[in-house]
């Protein structure tokens, strides 16, 4: 584990976990309360590890310093429960050592940058991988791990925070250091600013993106995503006619306009009071076109879009019903 102030859960998380290992390695990266004093209750394995903005540092370190055969990845705000102690510990023991990574169901119902109520994460890892030669004449060394899809299920219970103001950080400093962001960092940043980014970082975010949509390499994913960025920038701080010429962009584009377009456009109609074109596009978010980043674009906030519509043009009733639908509205289940 890395952890950092985890006095408040972190007991909770080992006491699901810690009869399962046969060493728990805990890394802590600069807590100024009792987490260290907490983890020596469950190991004596506790090192520190200078904070340097950098995940992987981090926990590339803490793998450092395992010793058995398999290492599981954990965090301070994960918990077993009892059925998916029982499953884990059946794996322990049934684990064929042709398998390099299990991944495990990461459930999570109140998730601030997740897009269904679970998904499958790698979690337990192969410590020292063997290299494998395939195919009986031109000969090749295996690159893709052995992954195996667990049926466990980590519940996570973060406790009540989340750290996107951090993450917003991270994100940018990688940015001005590399003057862009990999492929993967640069969809997470999008997702996490359409999904709890305020108007401040947005505004922030837009050199980021502005810049990714002049570089020469762009594909049309990328590039949509930049305008989805900039669309919900422009209008949070109701600069309507570079939130537009984002709209327009995405309709010149060879691929389908996401829900989070529309779900603009639909909050762009509504405060002009044009509440037909407003109703189009809450409509075709919701039914027609698929969100990119945020699912809610395409869920609950439409919905709660053509309430307001519905009672700006007098009809009480359809408007409270759009409201029920908004609110019994839930996260998908994952893949």
């Amino acid at each position: 584990m890395i952890v950092k102030n985890e006095e408040e859960i972190l007991a909770r998380c080992l006491d699901s976990f810690s009869s399962l290992f046969d060493e728990i390695v805990i890394v802590d990266t600069g807590s100024h309360d009792s987490t260290k004093e907490i983890a020596r209750r469950y190991t004596d394995r506790v090192y520190d590890f200078i904070w340097c903005d950098d995940f992987s540092a981090a926990r590339n370190y803490a793998f450092s310093l395992c010793t058995c055969d398999y290492v599981y990845s954990c965090d301070a705000d994960e918990v077993l429960d009892q059925t998916n102690l029982k499953r884990f510990e059946q794996l322990k023991f049934a684990m064929m050592p042709e398998v390099e990574i299990v991944q495990m169901k990461y459930v999570e119902k109140n998730s601030t940058v997740l897009n269904s109520i679970s998904e499958y994460r790698p979690k337990l890892f192969k410590r020292v991988r063997s290299f494998v030669w395939e195919d009986p004449v031109h000969e090749t060394v295996r690159l893709d791990p052995v992954v195996f899809d667990s049926d466990i299920e980590i519940l996570h219970l973060p406790n009540g925070s989340h750290h996107s103001s951090r993450d917003f950080r991270i994100f940018k400093a990688e940015y001005e250091k590399n003057h862009r962001l990999s492929r993967n960092l640069y969809r997470m940043y999008a997702i996490e600013l359409l999904k709890c980014g305020n108007t401040d970082e947005l505004e922030d975010a837009v050199e980021v993106f502005t810049d990714r949509m002049e570089m020469e390499d762009i594909d049309d994913e990328a590039l949509i995503i930049a305008l989805c960025v900039l669309s919900r920038a422009y209008r949070l701080k109701t600069e309507w006619q570079d939130m537009l010429s984002c709209a327009l962009k995405a309709f010149s584009l060879d691929i389908e306009v996401p829900a989070e377009i529309h779900y603009d456009l639909g909050i762009f109609y509504l405060y002009k009071q044009d509440y037909k074109e407003a109703v189009e596009h809450f409509s075709n978010a919701l039914q027609n076109c698929a969100p990119m980043l945020d699912i809610h674009t395409g869920g609950n906030l439409p919905l709660l879009g053509l309430a307001e519509c519905a009672d700006a043009c007098g009809d009480a009733a359809a408007a409270k019903n759009y409201r029920v639908m908004a609110e019994n509205w839930t996260l998908p289940e994952g893949d």
